[in-house]
This record gives C-alpha cells, structure tokens and sequence, in this order.
C-alpha cells in the first residue's frame, strides 16, 4: 500500500534546531516501519523539511530561551499557538507528536483538550532537576511521553503517564563519523596546526551572551599556541550574525554551517568550548576534550532560583549520569574567561587530561542506548504502536 489519504496524518511541532533533528529522524523511521503509509504535517525546521514536512511557520518565531528574552516575543509567540491549536483541530490528525518546547507545546495540549486527539511528546522534562510539578502537568495532558535518560519514566508513570525510554538522539546523529582530515585540508588547516572547535549556542540569546566571553578567552588561548585556529560550526540562520562576531577574534577563523560540516569539524578540532546543552554529547561521541560553559541573565536566574529551585549539581549530562565533573562546567559567575582559557590550554597540554575525559564519557554514553535498533526507531515503534491501538477494534482493546 502506498501513501495516500487514507493514510494516517500525524501532526508533528518542533520549535528548535536540537527538535528539527529530533523530528526528521523520526519521520524517515515512520516511514520505514509502516512503509511510507503515513503523511505528516506541522512544525519544524530545515531538516524535517528534507524529511517531508512542509512546516507552517518557521521555528525561530518559537525558539526563545529565557524569562526575560521571553518578554518581547510573548505576543508573536501566543499567536502561534492559537494558531497551531486551530488548524490541527481543522486537520484533525491521527496523532499529535510535539517534540521538547514544552512551553510553547503545554498551551497548545490545554488547546486541544476535549478534541480526541492523541498527544504524545518526545523529550521528557528534566523534572529530576527543577520544577517536579511539571511530571503531574505533563500527566494531566499527555497520553504517552518519550523520554531520552533511562532513569527518567518513573518520574511520570508514578503521576499516571504512560513513558517509554527510547533512547538518546545523540547516538544516531553522526557526530562520531565527520572527517576531520578532509575537513582541515578543504579549510587550509595544517596537520599539525591547533583547531578549536567554539559551539556558543544556537538561540541568538545564548550566542550574544557567550560569544564575547569566549572572544576573550581566545585572547589568552593564542598567547600560549599561537597557530590557533577557531573552527565556529553553526546554524544557517545564525551564519552571517557568527561570522560577524568572528571577524574580532584574534587569529584565523572558520565559520560553516551545514550539518555534515558540524561533525567534520568537531573531527578536525583539538579541542572545544561549547555552550552546555546536547552539543557536548555531541562533542563526547565525536571524541573531542570540551568544556561547557552557560551565562542567563541574572534576573532570570533570580527570578527561576525564587520560583522552583534548583537542586542539581551539574549542568552536563554527562557529569550528571557519572555523578562526577568529567567535563568541565564554568557556569553563571564560573563563565570568565580566564577561567576557560585556563582549561582548555590545560586540554591542550596534558595528553591525561584529555583521555581521563575520552574513557568516562564513553562510560557516560552506553548508558544512552535503548535495548535494540537505534532511538528513533524505539520512538517510531512507539507512535506505530498507538496508532494501532487506536483503530483496534473495541472487541480487541478489551
């Protein structure tokens, strides 16, 4: 049976670069379980536009960080979301997939309350770090949630909610097969030259806040290695804004853009600073020795800390699945750029460092795996599975 419009329409929303990625790996293994017998829709980016998906409005109206950055998009942010609430009650799909915005996806689940449409999501909240509200929330809305850590379902099936551990993206995503000799050779970077690979973050918020420190940083890097190359791997739609910045840095610099070009040059570089987030799992499959680094504005940190609390001990993933700072944190008043210019020289320098670094975080990542295939097809296998459950005969469910 081929696709058609019978087939079932299922209605995906992703609202940044990290859910872009997330969703078109899904979509082509939705495709490849049911043999092409479905159709999707919705919101996404440049990668499930590739996959098929032809998105309603771009996700950067979406993709805002922060309490106070929050403040200015509120008004094109609401209409977005009545406008998503309204045509998937017009579209009315056989499913609704939301992936991680949890902001922008709990209005929209609230929207469609009372409309008989399955609601899944894909990236559990980090509930076992703030806001435990957020697991009954989750619960009250949701029919089925995925979730990336192992450890996370038991933080919802206690709150009633069904959740499948699927496994983490990361490990599907290519960042362990980039070719850095082919990457330094298009680039003119030597062999022997040292390539540092700067990730300041893919929301334009953290890119401005982070950009400048690590500017910084690079100042002192070069006094100690001079041949330093900065390697900036980034989104389209934030390519001319890094090149930009990176026209003051000292030294030579290379700004790409596309994603097979990312992991080549996580391949290429020595070593790396990134913001903390899913970059530094990337970076950890890539085999590349990093430091993350974060910076908020203060009033949102004030406002967070005075509102839920926050009683986690590391940023990292990966520290936090070790329980143990393999990967160096230099966060809030931590992220100074003496401080990081210290460490990544020091990354530089010590063959031990960098390879106590490799040996946990390979530890850190088997922890990842789902029990068989990759995670995008444990997340298709689940959606396939609710699908079929919903067009069973009553007789059956029973």
């Amino acid at each position: 049976m081929t696709k058609s419009d019978d087939a079932p329409l299922i209605w995906l929303i992703a609202g940044e670069p990290s859910g872009d990625l997330i969703g078109a790996r899904l979509i082509e293994a939705l495709k490849a379980l049911t043999g092409d017998r479905i159709r999707v829709t919705g919101i996404g980016g440049e990668a499930m536009e590739a996959a098929g998906l032809q998105s309603r409005f771009p996700i950067s109206d979406i993709a805002v960080m922060g309490l106070i950055e929050i403040i200015p998009r509120i008004p094109l942010i609401k209409r977005r979301m009545r406008e998503t609430i309204a045509q998937i009650e017009v579209d009315k799909p056989a499913i609704v997939v939301s992936i991680d915005v949890p902001g922008f996806c709990y209005d929209v689940w609230r929207g469609l309350r009372g409309s008989g449409i399955p609601l899944v999501h894909y990236v559990a909240p980090t509930v076992w770090a703030w806001r435990r509200d957020r697991a009954q929330k989750f619960a009250r809305e949701l029919d089925h949630l995925m979730a990336l850590l192992p450890f996370e379902p038991p933080y919802f099936e206690k709150e009633g909610l069904d959740c499948t551990f699927v496994g983490h993206p990361v490990l599907e995503g290519g960042a362990d097969q980039g070719n850095g000799v082919d990457f330094r050779e298009t680039h003119g970077i030597g062999p022997a030259e040292t390539a540092i690979c700067v990730l300041p973050g893919s929301r334009r918020g953290e890119l401005e806040r982070l950009a400048e420190v690590f500017r910084q940083s690079a100042v002192e890097i070069v006094k100690k290695h001079p041949d330093a190359v900065f390697v900036f791997p980034t989104v389209s739609y934030l390519r001319e804004r890094v090149s930009e910045l990176a026209e003051s840095w000292p030294g030579r610099t290379v700004v790409v853009s596309s994603i097979t070009e990312k992991f080549d040059a996580m391949q290429a570089c020595n070593v790396a600073m990134a913001a903390s987030g899913t970059v530094s799992l990337e970076l950890a499959m890539a085999r590349v020795p990093h430091l993350v680094a974060y910076r908020m504005n203060a009033l949102t940190v004030w406002i967070v800390k005075l509102l839920y609390g926050v009683d986690q001990k590391y940023a990292n993933l990966v520290n936090i699945l070790l329980d143990r700072e393999i990967i160096p944190e230099f966060i809030q008043e931590r992220c100074r750029s003496d401080l990081i210019a210290g460490k990544i020289c020091e990354l530089l320098d010590d063959h031990a460092v960098r390879e106590e670094q490799l040996k946990f975080t390979e530890n850190a990542l088997s922890t990842l795996r789902p029990e068989s295939g990759l995670p995008s097809d444990a997340a298709a296998s689940v959606v396939v599975s609710l699908l079929d459950a919903l067009h069973q005969p009553d007789s059956e469910k029973r």
